[in-house]
């Protein structure tokens, strides 16, 4: 029986990786995204084009109803869901008391309320069937924290209790929860630093360089994997050596 992913938030960046990474590792995929639909359908159109089997679903994932109604059609196409990706998120670059209540609930809604309302959806299904994986997308700023980025590394470190927790509970059901909580990596939500920035980045990372959205999805797929069967609760960061 083919195995099958859900990946929010896969229309670009680690999300876009981890569609293809999953699709070359055999796996049926549905792509998730709210925004990029020209960007979604293409990567659709290139993993069927290589003998894979994907769909794009939209879906705003802070919304209860069409998260639900994403992992039912995910269901619907693939019978069920193996592994569900919670990788949706926002950034918020600003001071902490310029960050209005609006900006502050927005990121706690789609990084935090995106993962758990996927989650509830789609581990019913999971623990009937005694098997399943759920892999949240965190951040290194939720592991230490980032200066003008505290709602998003307070929403960031949100995911990983949220990771631990739903490990310990869901542990008798067989389901691994695991997360990974990237560093500096090359994608848009990058894209906005400078190259003075970068460097800096850079220079403060033992492997002196940054992260390609492809190192991350390489590790998902092996979390996803029976190689990873008694591994859960655990928050692993790849990040070059920038915080150990």
């Amino acid at each position: 029986m083919e195995k099958t992913v859900v990946i929010t938030g896969a229309s670009r960046g680690i999300g876009k990786s981890a569609a293809f990474a999953f699709s070359d590792a055999g796996y049926g995929v549905c792509i998730n995204y709210l925004q990029s639909e020209k960007e979604a359908l293409e990567a659709v159109t290139e993993i069927n084009r290589r003998g894979g089997n994907a769909f794009a679903f939209r879906a705003d994932v802070s919304v209860e109803a069409q998260a639900r109604a994403l992992v039912r059609a995910a269901q619907e196409r693939f019978s069920h869901v193996d592994v569900l990706v919670n990788n949706a998120g926002i950034a918020l670059d600003r001071l902490f008391t310029q960050t209005t209540t609006e900006e502050w609930s927005r990121v706690f809604a789609v990084n935090v309320n995106g993962a758990f309302h996927c989650c509830q959806a789609a581990l019913p299904d999971m623990i009937s069937r005694k098997k399943g994986k759920i892999l949240n997308v965190s951040s290194v700023w939720g592991m230490v924290g980032a200066s003008c980025e505290v709602a998003y590394s307070a929403g960031k470190a949100a995911l990983i209790g949220f990771t631990k927790a739903l490990a310990k509970e869901l542990g008798p059901s067989n389901i691994q929860v695991n997360c990974v909580a990237p560093g500096v990596i090359d994608t848009e939500m990058n894209g906005s630093l400078s190259d003075a920035d970068l460097l800096c980045l850079c220079e403060q990372t033992p492997l002196g360089k940054i992260g390609k959205p492809e190192d991350v999805a390489a590790l998902l797929v092996f979390l996803a994997s029976d190689k990873a069967d008694f591994l859960t609760g655990q928050v692993i960061s790849p990040n070059g050596g920038f915080v150990i």
